[in-house]
């Protein structure tokens, strides 16, 4: 593939009118502020610039805060829907569409223009940048990053399927802005909840080690895709639910099963903290859709000896009980209060401890990605992208075609190795059987493990 992409043409989208509306973001938003989100989709056939970005304008109308700008008013973090606009590139590249999805988590892909998240929190930078890549076989790379102060994954699906509405010339899906966040939470949050706040002021040790961690990271870690069949998770599920003594979903079961295969090969026999985001809207009675960050968070201790049903089934009680057990957005609130909001930004998330090894694990899964349409094509294959490659870090997804899930993680590199390994593999899809049908692009990308 291509080292270097060439650019054909560059342009500002824009939805043509600016309602102004100014949102104040909440606590969540903020804490995220330093971070922006990138995804990847590949179509096997060209897609037309011209529509996606007429589309793309129809959905900023419907969706105006992407096309806004973030300011800070009052010591207060805002985003202001002025239709300042999202640029959009073109490039062709002379690789494959499979060369393509090969090098997705790579540092130097340059499949997707990660937002400059410092730089677009004071203003000085867009909150959503496309491109759109040509390759050599016909097909199309469309690379996206968003700011996720101004939303979580269900945030840009929404824009998502706007998109993909307004270039099919569908009836576009309702989304609503929320103009204060914490106030909204404030309204609906029980009086009480778990007690423990989702994050932490580290002292000035703690700092000093994060930033080295953050420092070395794409030094130290690798980027690592699995992919399990949907007949092995079924065989996965069928062996955690019936041990765990109750039904676990295909997501609980591939989590527990590559938690527990990592920490085997590290030789790891500690007790350690598994964190899980939530989407909040579900437990808290709120629409689909409500934009921002509506997260919360599930900590599970974890021991390798307990095995990964036991850690399957103890994901499952914590999603089923999140609002009675784990809630604990009203915390958050009285943390900040306590705390005072320009402090904010000395605060980490628990789950971020590389130092004692705690796993994030995400499940993007059931959003619809892989259900939108572009010009009659769906896309074939979807992935984030390692915009920084901290490590313990996990993604889960849709596979080739929505099927079976694709988990992206990051890993110190002498782990990823291991995992890479025969010795790897082989735990990793215990559950897999040398008949089970897989796609056939699993093949065409060989770093798929």
């Amino acid at each position: 593939m291509s080292v270097w992409p060439q650019l054909s043409e560059t342009r500002l989208v824009r939805a043509g009118s600016a309602p102004g509306t100014v949102l104040r973001c909440g606590l969540v938003d903020t804490m995220l502020a330093d971070l922006s989100v990138s995804v990847v989709f590949f179509f096997e056939r060209a897609l037309d610039e011209d529509r996606l970005a007429a589309g793309l304008a129809r959905a900023l109308a419907r969706i105006p805060v992407f096309a806004g700008r973030l300011h800070t008013v009052d010591g207060v973090l805002t985003a202001v829907c002025d239709d300042s606009g999202v640029p959009l590139e073109s490039y062709r590249v002379d690789g494959t569409l499979a060369e393509a999805m090969g090098r997705v988590t790579l540092p130097g892909a340059d499949l997707a223009d990660p937002v400059d998240a410092p730089a677009a929190r004071t203003g000085k930078g867009p909150l959503l940048t496309v491109r759109v890549t040509r390759t050599a076989d016909g097909g199309t790379v469309l690379g996206c990053s968003w700011h996720h102060a101004i939303g979580d994954l269900q945030s840009f699906a929404l824009l998502l399927r706007a998109w993909s509405a307004a270039v099919e010339g569908e009836e576009l899906p309702v989304a609503e802005l929320v103009e204060d966040q914490d106030a909204l939470l404030d309204k609906v949050l029980p009086a009480e909840d778990c007690g423990s706040p989702g994050f932490r002021l580290p002292g000035p040790e703690e700092s000093a080690l994060l930033a080295r961690e953050v420092a070395a990271g794409p030094r130290a870690n690798r980027t690592i895709q699995l992919y399990f069949g949907d007949a092995e998770i079924a065989r996965m599920r069928e062996e955690f639910s019936a041990a765990a003594g109750l039904r676990v979903s295909g997501g609980d079961a591939v989590c527990a099963q590559v938690v527990h295969t990592v920490r085997q090969l590290d030789g790891d026999t500690e007790t350690r903290t598994l964190t899980v985001p939530v989407n909040v809207r579900r437990p808290l009675g709120l629409p689909d859709s409500l934009l921002g960050n509506l997260l919360g968070d599930i900590h599970l201790p974890y021991a390798p000896a307990d095995g990964p049903a036991v850690l399957a089934g103890a994901l499952r009680s914590a999603v089923l009980g999140y609002a009675d057990q784990h809630l604990n957005l009203r915390s958050n609130l009285r943390f900040l209060e306590e705390l005072g909001r320009p402090r904010l930004q000395e605060c980490v998330p628990l789950g971020f401890d590389p130092e004692h090894r705690r796993f994030s694990f995400s499940n993007w899964s059931r959003f619809g990605l892989h259900e939108v349409s572009f010009q009659g094509q769906r896309p074939v294959f979807f992935s984030p992208t390692a915009n920084y490659p901290l490590p313990w870090v996990s993604w889960s997804v849709e596979g080739f075609h929505g099927t079976g899930l694709l988990t992206t993680v990051v890993l110190p590199a002498r782990l990823a190795a291991k995992l890479r390994g025969d010795a790897g593999r082989a735990a990793l899809h215990r559950f897999r059987d040398p008949a089970d049908e897989l796609p056939a692009l699993l093949g065409a990308v060989p770093k798929v493990v």
